[in-house]
């Protein structure tokens, strides 16, 4: 049996169960509300996950998920080397947000990234600490910020409402998921120009370390062909 784990509750879950839907195969949870796990009907050979999708992309590089679906950004963020033991399938268009470095909007002389970068330098000598970037995202914003030549930054976790971090002094930047950037402005805070690091959404990802059988692969070719990849 493949093992196709999906997002286990919310609007991820729902417009995952949609897509699939849509494409001829339902996709449904067990009676028991408890149990994580669920029916694939419309194909054999598969069987359903139910996992947070932040669990998805290390059982996908585990190997212990065949197929999954999860925010792009997670898999970049949790999965090093991703792109060798993971493959994306399809896009799925939906569960889209940006992943970007933001600002205070008073810093009215900083717009792109290299502005970034001497006010990081000056804020090194000013106050003898480096500039502070709060963000869940710490493997994304670090590779993004390297590739860019910004230095003299200190990344520091936020794992409750990033925005707000800036206006609590506790940093004075920040990477963050957004989808309007609506929360952002009315936190005082504004996008650099070339601040985008990943624009994510829904995908769904094969695992290359899973075991793949001869049945396993008729039953993913048989898959894609339903799903019209």
């Amino acid at each position: 049996m493949i093992r196709l784990g999906v997002p286990s509750k919310g609007r991820l879950m729902e417009k995952t169960f949609d897509w699939f839907g849509a494409r001829g195969l339902s996709l449904r949870k067990n009676g028991n509300e408890r149990e994580y796990a669920g029916v694939v009907e419309g194909i054999d050979g598969v069987e359903l996950a139910l996992l947070s999708a932040g669990e998805i992309p290390r059982e996908l590089a585990a190997g212990r998920l065949h197929l999954g679906v999860t925010g792009s950004d997670l898999v970049r963020e949790k999965v090093a080397g991703w792109d060798l033991r993971l493959r994306e399938l399809a896009h799925m268009g939906f569960g889209g947000a940006d992943l970007i470095i933001a600002v205070p909007q008073a810093w009215v002389d900083v717009d792109t990234l290299d502005d970034l970068d001497a006010v990081a330098a000056a804020f090194r000598r000013t106050h003898g600490f480096r500039l502070r970037i709060a963000t869940k995202y710490h493997r994304l914003t670090r590779e993004f910020l390297r590739e860019h030549g910004v230095a003299d930054y200190q990344l520091v976790d936020s794992q409750g409402a990033t925005e707000g971090v800036v206006r609590n002094e506790t940093a004075e930047a920040i990477a963050d998921i957004t989808s309007t950037g609506e929360t952002l402005r009315a936190n005082g805070l504004k996008i650099l120009s070339d601040g985008m690091i990943h624009s994510s959404q829904a995908t769904l990802f094969k695992s290359n370390t899973a075991p793949w059988s001869d049945a396993h692969r008729a039953t993913l070719d048989a898959l894609e062909d339903k799903l019209g990849l």
